[in-house]
This record gives structure tokens, C-alpha cells and sequence, in this order.
């Protein structure tokens, strides 16, 4: 359910603003109506999402490089050296790039040079010196002429590749374009020397990426400098929040607070003498939305948020799906193996992982709870990894089947059964969110439709009490007639509520079996990961060896291979296809609005 909210307006004198506000921080209970476009226009705001962002990046880049095997002790969180770490991390980083584009150079001269060998390039310096031109020259193996080694003192020095790599000592400058060949620029290190720098490049990076691991001891600094800037972003965004009033010598501020913790508000508040005035929601408030369920809902709601939080003035209907998803999760997965295999890694979790967060512990917790209903309806069909217990033989079991064992075609039949209970109860939902919001009038036409169903439902299981087409039957179905296509639009004309009514009975009739045979999903899930567990266990027996030790081993291996990637693609399944029926079909029928947005009262 949705918390009960309160409203509060606060009016300050505009010099006592921002110690007004750092009181309200303190209070932490406010939510403050923030006017986005005010904030937005801030240049202080601006450079403070600027320097967040750089914080940010600063952190995945840490975090890319952290050793995840032996992470470096964290040192204590220091708000002031985290904003620092970015402009260290920047230096360090261009120092690295500076030397990784030295290292390619010298790598690419390395490989152009490696064909000549090691030579002195200062000898060639002492030969140009006394007026001769040497030439390191390329040129195809069948275009080198041999007559050059006389004319132009030619030595081949190396043949690679189709290709020969010569030197040639003359006075003439222009040698190379005279013979149209291929000319290697000299040299300004030796190839022992090129070698002796790429591996001094290379420790040079190595080091400057230990200088960046070393910095990653410094996250605890980087988080703290990230959580400040994020406080001074929310207190910039308030404090931009207040209308001037009063050729602006009063500020006017507004927030939600729940009406619970009123009294602890107001108790402070008046300590503080601040102004204030508290009021009831309005229906054209957007009030913000607080969660206020029981232990066992309050698990479903991670799920519920993942769609929307609901309108302040609707049914929040997480405690009404609840039940109905975890039934879904057990019957779409079905196996008593997997929702065993479930409830034990995730009580292991919560018993061995010490600083586990509430929010994994509430996650922990409902993976206990679908693994629990996994295990029960997983006792419908019998299946344990892929082996069927009814046909163990045990007369435990045998006593069981009489009892609870369904086949593939009653559970086709539960399926849809649980799909017309699940609509018909959002339906219900339905009528008891429009009388909430609209009135009674406006839930006339859904009243209508539910006792039309009813009706049928009746005339079905129960002819002897309401045959189908009888005299009562047809009273009910001329009720329900009225009510469907005169008050689908109250207040309006009634030629128009005819003709929305015709269009709502248009749509229902083609809708609702549509969204009934939405809910054979849950029987063609678990129908089809029995299958899949089946197929794994044929091939593990299959297959084994007949050798005691080898079969044993080949067996074992094929058996947890199989389950793992079965177990992951079912449960993949039965947490997505529950939701969808839930979203869709569920909310649909229960006509959910949504749209709110979550209480975030203003605080450090």
C-alpha cells in the first residue's frame, strides 16, 4: 500500500534561506518540491554535474584496473583527496599515452631496421662526412642488378620476402631516384640501441600502470568525494526550489513528508521556529509515492518498481500480485530439484556472506520464497531434475500421486483457471480504484462486466443452482447489460454511453480471451524445462562409459552441465514471464495508471 503523505509549506526570510535549509537537511524527512528548470539554469548546478561526472569516469577507470584477486587494502575515505584522484589519474594516463605512442614508433623503426642488422648509424655519419653517399636501398629479387655492385659499390646485406636489401657507397646524391628504387631513411639508433629503448618504454608503462593500481587503494576517497557532490547537487536543486513572494523578501518552499512522522516534524520544526503550514493532498497534487507494505510484500517490491510506482490516489497493487507471482514462479519453473537448489544457495548466501546489504538480503529473501514455491508445485507434476518421482515406486510417493499429481492436462486447465481468477480480481480492483478516484457511478460498468462473468462462471460449474439461459441467468445478463452499456460514461449523453459501451464490449469480448490464454504459458514453461531436465538425463546415461570411475566421472559432468544451463534458462523464464503476465494482463484489468515518482526526502 502507499503511505498516507502530508503536505508541508515553509515561508522564510530570504536571509535565513540557506540556514533554513541545512536545518531542513538535517530533519531528512522533507521532500522537497524541486522546480527542475530553475536548478537546470544554475551555473553552480552545471559545474558541479561537470565534476561528478569527472569523479565517475575516474572511478571506472580505477575499478578496470583493480587487481580483483588480490585488491590492494582500502585506505580511509578522504573527501578532499577524492577530488583530486582525477587530475592524478588524467597525468598518469598521458604520461602513458605519450610513452605507448614512443613504443610504437620505436617499434615500427625496429621492424624496418631489423633487415640491415645492427650497425653504428654514426659510421655511415663519418662516410658522408668524407663525401660519400651511402644508400639503404630495397628492390625486388629478380629487378636487382648484379652490375651495380661494380658501378655503384652494391653489398646485399639481407633477402626477405621476394625482396633484397642492399647498401651501395658512391658520391652521387640522387641515387636512388636515378634507379627508381626504394630508399630506407638512415637510422638514428642502432638496432641494439632501438632494442635496449623499447624495453625501457616498456617499463616505463608498466610502471605508470602500477602508479594507477596503486591509486585504486584510494576509492573509499573517490566514493566519499562523489557522495559530497551528489549532497551539494540535491542542496543546489532545493535551494534553487523557493518562489520568491513579497517583492522577494520571503521565500516560499513546499514538500511531502509521511503523514506518520508528522508529529516528529512538527516537533523539530517548531524547535527550529521555522514557519510552516501543513495541509491533506489534493487531487491535483503530484504527490510522491513511499511504500508502506508488510514483510512479506515489501520483498514483491523491487518487482512493482520495475514497471512504475503508482498515482498517490490509486491502489498500489503490489500486495495483490504477490501471491499470484510466486505461484506463477514455482509453476513456470516446476521442479522440487531446482526450487531446492534455490532455497539452499540463497539461505547459504544470507548465512555466509557477513556484510551482505538489505537490499540482496530482501532479494536473498524472496529467492527463498520462489524456491519454497517452486519446491510445492513442483509436488503437481513430480519432477526432480529431470527424474519423475511418482515413478519411484516408493509408497510414500505412490500415496502422493493419488493425492496431488496433475497431468499435462489438468495443469493446461489450472493454468487458464488461474488466469481468469487473477483477472477477474484485478477487475475487482478495478471497480474499488475508480470508486477511490472517480466515484461509485464510474465503476458501475466494471460491476456490470464482473457480474456478467460471475454469472457464466456460475452457469458453467453449476447449472443445477443457475442454468445457462435460464430465467435468473437471463435477469442477471440483462443487468449486467444495462449496467455495461448506459453507465460506461456517466454524466455523459446516453446515445454516446451506448456507443462506447457497444465498443467496450468490442474490446472486452476480444480481449479477455486473449489474455486468459496468455497464462498457458506457465503450463508450456514447466511442460518444457521437464522436457529439457529429461533430455540431459537421457544423454548423461547414455553416454557414460561402461567403466565404473569413467562413467561415473562422464555422467556427473554431462548431468551438471545440463542443469546449470537448464536451471539458468527456466528460472530466466519463470522471472520474466510472470512479470509480463502481471504488467499486462493484471494491471491492465485492474486499470493501472501509475506514473508516480518516489519519495527522496532531502537529506546528506
Amino acid at each position: 500500500m502507499v503511505a498516507k503523505m502530508k503536505k508541508f509549506s515553509f515561508l522564510v526570510f530570504h536571509r535565513d534561506y540557506n540556514t533554513f535549509l541545512h536545518e531542513l537537511r538535517e530533519l531528512g524527512m522533507i521532500h522537497v518540491v524541486e522546480q527542475e528548470r530553475k536548478a537546470l539554469d544554475s551555473e553552480e548546478l552545471q559545474q558541479f554535474m561537470a565534476e561528478t561526472r569527472r569523479l565517475t569516469e575516474a572511478k571506472k577507470m580505477l575499478e578496470k584496473v583493480t587487481d580483483k584477486k588480490s585488491p590492494l587494502t582500502p585506505k580511509i575515505a578522504n573527501v578532499e583527496e577524492g577530488m583530486l584522484l582525477p587530475d592524478r589519474i588524467a597525468e598518469i594516463e598521458n604520461e602513458k599515452s605519450t610513452l605507448a605512442q614512443q613504443l610504437q614508433v620505436s617499434l615500427r623503426e625496429r621492424e624496418s631496421l631489423r633487415p640491415w642488422g645492427n650497425f653504428d648509424p654514426e659510421n655511415i655519419e663519418r662516410l658522408e662526412e668524407a663525401g660519400y653517399r651511402v644508400n639503404l636501398l630495397v628492390v625486388p629479387d629478380k629487378a636487382y642488378n648484379p652490375e651495380w655492385e661494380e658501378r655503384y659499390n652494391a653489398m646485399i646485406i639481407h633477402r626477405e620476402g621476394s625482396k633484397s636489401y642492399f647498401i651501395t657507397i658512391t658520391k652521387e646524391t640522387d641515387l636512388a631516384d636515378k634507379l627508381n628504387l626504394e630508399e630506407m631513411k638512415h637510422p638514428e639508433l642502432s638496432l641494439l640501441e632501438l632494442d635496449k629503448l623499447i624495453v625501457a618504454l616498456k617499463k616505463r608503462i608498466s610502471e605508470k600502470e602500477e602508479a594507477l593500481k596503486q591509486l585504486t587503494a584510494d576509492l573509499p576517497s573517490l566514493e566519499a568525494a562523489i557522495k559530497e557532490l551528489n549532497t551539494r547537487i540535491f542542496f543546489t536543486r532545493v535551494a534553487h526550489s523557493a518562489t520568491p513572494v513579497a517583492d522577494e523578501k520571503l521565500l516560499l518552499l513546499q514538500g511531502w513528508a509521511p503523514a506518520a512522522r508528522e508529529q516528529e516534524i512538527t516537533a523539530y520544526l517548531e524547535a527550529q521556529e521555522a514557519y510552516y503550514e501543513t495541509a491533506e493532498p489534493q487531487p491535483e497534487d503530484d504527490v510522491p509515492i513511499m511504500f508502506a507494505n508488510n514483510r512479506f510484500t515489501r520483498l514483491f517490491e523491487p518487482i512493482a518498481e520495475l514497471y512504475m510506482l503508482p498515482k498517490y490516489n490509486e491502489i498500489d497493487l503490489t500486495p495483490f500480485f504477490a501471491p499470484f507471482y510466486m505461484i506463477f514462479f514455482g509453476l513456470s519453473l516446476g521442479d522440487i530439484g531446482y526450487g531446492t537448489f534455490l532455497l539452499v544457495i540463497s539461505t547459504l548466501a544470507m548465512i555466509f556472506m557477513k556484510k551482505i546489504g538489505k537490499t540482496m538480503k530482501g532479494m536473498m529473501r524472496l529467492v527463498q520464497i520462489l524456491g519454497a514455491s517452486t519446491m510445492v508445485c513442483g509436488l503437481l507434476t513430480g519432477g526432480f531434475f529431470g527424474f519423475n518421482i511418482y515413478e519411484t515406486n516408493i509408497p510414500f510417493f505412490e500415496k502422493m500421486k493419488d493425492q496431488v499429481y496433475f497431468d499435462n492436462q489438468q495443469m493446461f486447465v489450472l493454468s487458464l483457471i488461474l488466469g481468469v481468477i487473477q483477472i477477474l480480481f484485478g477487475m475487482f480492483l478495478k471497480i474499488f480504484n475508480r470508486i477511490r478516484q472517480f466515484g461509485f457511478m464510474h465503476a458501475l460498468s466494471t460491476i456490470g462486466w464482473v457480474i456478467l462473468l460471475l454469472s457464466v462462471i456460475m452457469a458453467v460449474l453449476l447449472p443445477d443452482v443457475m442454468p445457462m439461459g435460464g430465467t435468473v441467468h437471463m435477469a442477471v445478463l440483462g443487468a449486467s447489460a444495462i449496467l455495461i452499456l448506459f453507465f460506461n460514461a456517466p454524466g455523459k449523453n446516453p446515445l454516446l454511453n451506448l456507443g462506447l459501451g457497444l465498443y467496450d464490449t468490442y474490446n472486452m469480448a476480444t480481449g479477455l480471451l486473449g489474455d486468459v490464454l496468455s497464462y498457458v504459458r506457465l503450463f508450456a514453461l514447466g511442460l518444457s524445462g521437464g522436457i529439457l531436465a529429461t533430455v540431459f538425463n537421457s544423454l548423461a546415461l547414455g553416454l557414460k562409459p561402461d567403466n565404473v570411475v569413467t562413467g561415473s566421472l562422464v555422467f556427473l559432468i554431462i548431468f551438471l552441465f545440463g542443469h546449470a544451463m537448464n536451471i539458468f534458462m527456466n528460472v530466466l523464464g519463470a522471472i520474466v514471464h510472470p512479470m509480463r503476465l502481471t504488467f499486462v494482463e493484471f494491471y491492465k484489468n485492474a486499470e493501472f495508471t501509475g506514473g508516480g515518482k518516489r519519495y527522496e526526502p532531502f537529506k546528506k
